[in-house]
């Protein structure tokens, strides 16, 4: 399967949670979570969940990168994948009035509840624009923060992804992100599974090329401020998250044989004042 072909299946997937999050879905493909919980094991605070409008945390996170992004009041922030606004929400309230924050998503479903969710929260400085990740809608030199939040590793090309961001922040800005990476080689029934990409798994990079793979883009001072190993049950929301835990036909040894692959990292880089 070509990248196009991946990133339609992508696209067809999360259109799909963006229609459907939040209904009693009785196919099951709405997860057996809660987004709250989800949020909570990943690093979300209940102040947090309670301070954002309803519907725009879909628990599809998998980690909290406003944490760690140390946001100040007037920065332009950028959410690459922004889906429903969970976190373009939370950052908006960071940098106030005089700043601004700009959600991307590829699905055109995840912009429209977005925006749905930004006017019933009446978030004036935010705003979402159609676009993928390997080529922004955003001009260059005009972001102080990128954050983003298990989304790179969907990307087929995550060098060209690094390298728009590069291209969109100012001198001196910064990037703060969450994301899933690789410790070790994925079993081959993973590997091989669109349906495990779709998931986030089997798209992640192992951890030390992801990171070179930053540092090629112009990064400097690249580094992993956080990690963990990342269970599967916090992919339960996630749209093809119950099928990977299926496919595992209830085999504790073949989870675990998943599960000790894959860690969740917290990733810093910065573009140098010129």
């Amino acid at each position: 399967m070509n990248d196009r072909d991946l990133k339609n299946a992508v696209r067809e997937s999360y259109s799909h949670v963006a229609k459907n999050a939040g209904s009693c879905c009785s196919s099951g493909c709405c997860g057996s979570a809660k987004p709250q919980s989800i949020s909570k094991k990943i690093g979300y605070s209940e102040e947090q969940m309670k301070d954002v409008p309803d519907g725009s945390n879909l628990g599809l996170g998998c980690g909290n990168p406003i944490a760690f992004a140390s946001l100040k009041e007037g920065e332009t922030v950028l959410d690459l994948g922004s889906g429903a606004g969970f976190d373009c929400f939370l950052a908006s309230k960071i940098v106030g009035p005089q700043g601004k924050v700009i959600g991307v998503d590829m699905t055109a479903e995840m912009i429209s509840r977005a925006k749905d969710n930004a006017n019933q929260g009446g978030y004036g400085n935010v705003e979402f624009r159609l676009g993928e990740i390997e080529a922004l809608p955003v001009e260059d030199n005009t972001v102080d923060v990128i954050i983003s939040n298990c989304v790179i590793n969907l990307v087929p090309d995550k060098k060209k992804a690094f390298e728009e961001a590069f291209r969109v922040l100012k001198p001196g800005g910064r990037l703060m992100i969450s994301d899933i990476v690789l410790l070790k080689g994925l079993p081959e029934f993973v590997r091989q599974s669109i349906k495990a990409y779709v998931g986030c798994i089997a798209g992640a990079m192992h951890k030390d090329r992801y990171l070179d793979t930053i540092r090629s883009a112009g990064f400097k001072d690249v580094c992993v401020m956080q990690e963990s190993i990342f269970p599967l049950d916090c992919m339960t929301n996630d749209p093809t998250g119950q099928a990977i835990l299926k496919s595992l036909e209830g085999s504790v040894e073949d989870r675990k044989k998943v599960e000790d692959c894959i860690a969740s990292v917290k990733i810093c880089g910065h573009k140098l004042a010129e």
